[in-house]
């Protein structure tokens, strides 16, 4: 079921929300932006894999969040459909959702920490000799709203941090969106340009367009201009002939996993957004959450690269194919 709210701010509403009341996991369905806002209800387990792999939901914490809440979602489906369910039956359903959820997305490390925290918790409270069905899912609700209120707490820190690292009228380049649409709220790359706008300064953000899916068109560049940030949007590859002209003084991107040595994964093309910071000695910051640091994950050629569908390439924008 899905709901407008375009006439709503897009920074008054929480990009994934838990409507426990309804038994929903409510999203911002972001294939639709900028022209419309509108919230998607999502009830089941294959609508929230649909939803995630689609890229209705997307940016690695609100991807983390979401299967969270969606696992928790399933479960209490689970015990409502069958009542007299025992704590073993239970436990099958949570770890097969698990691995479901898990393969819809496979380069966001946040889905799979948040699956297996959930699940973790499960078998906390299963290890118990007292423990029933019933108070198994209470305590995955109670895990989904910390994975969503330490989201929102950690992206607000990631901005308190950052923004030292920035002075009031600087120039910044942003790729993709790690803004508050990749989060609950805030964001992570953008949370040092909100962090700074609530405390008076003013900075002139430069987003990268982001080819084939445009996050930076459709989503930073949005995003930031209904929050009233002086923003700019230019196409990929423009950013090094800002940097070498001095109207950009830093770079902040997310990313979607870090290895245990450091090594980053991020959206297509932030390594030459990297090369050309390299180049005109502009620094270039990674702001990510804990969960996405994987430590089992010895270096960034161990990172299981996601490859998208090509007629995102050829198709999925145009009203014709663009190129042969």
């Amino acid at each position: 079921m899905t709901s407008d709210a375009s006439s709503t701010s897009i920074h008054d509403i929480d990009t994934v929300a838990l409507d426990d009341e309804t038994s929903e996991l409510v999203v911002i369905d972001q294939t639709l932006l900028p022209n419309q806002v509108v919230l998607e209800r999502l009830t089941t387990r294959e609508e929230a894999w649909r939803a995630i792999k689609r890229l209705e939901v997307r940016g690695a914490p609100a991807i983390g969040v979401s299967a969270a809440m969606a696992l928790y979602l399933d479960a209490k489906r689970f015990l409502a459909q069958n009542p007299t369910a025992t704590v073993a039956a239970l436990e099958a359903r949570i770890a097969d959702t698990h691995a479901y959820l898990d393969s819809s997305r496979p380069t966001a490390v946040n889905l799979s920490w948040a699956t297996a925290r959930m699940h973790e918790v499960a078998r906390a409270v299963e290890s118990k000799g007292n423990a029933t069905a019933a108070s198994v899912v209470s305590a995955l609700l109670d895990e989904a709203r910390a994975v969503r209120d330490e989201d929102i707490r950690v992206c607000r820190a990631i901005g308190e941090h950052g923004v030292e690292l920035v002075r009031d009228g600087d120039g910044i380049v942003t790729h993709c969106n790690a803004g508050k649409l990749c989060a609950v709220r805030y964001g992570t790359a953008t949370a040092p340009i909100y962090v700074g706008q609530e405390r008076g300064l003013t900075f002139h953000v430069f987003c990268d367009e982001t080819r084939p899916l445009l996050q930076g068109a459709r989503l930073t560049a949005y995003e930031l201009m209904a929050s009233g940030v002086d923003t700019t949007l230019e196409c990929d590859g423009m950013s090094q002939s800002l940097m070498a002209t001095g109207q950009v003084q830093a770079a902040f991107v997310g990313c979607d996993r870090v290895a245990a040595n450091g090594d980053v994964a991020n959206k297509i093309g932030t390594s030459m957004l990297a090369l050309a910071c390299a180049r005109h000695d502009v620094p270039l910051y990674v702001c990510a959450p804990t969960a996405t640091i994987d430590l089992a994950c010895p270096t960034g050629a161990d990172i299981p690269i996601e490859q998208r569908a090509p007629e995102e390439v050829t198709e999925m924008w145009y009203a014709s194919r663009m190129a042969p």
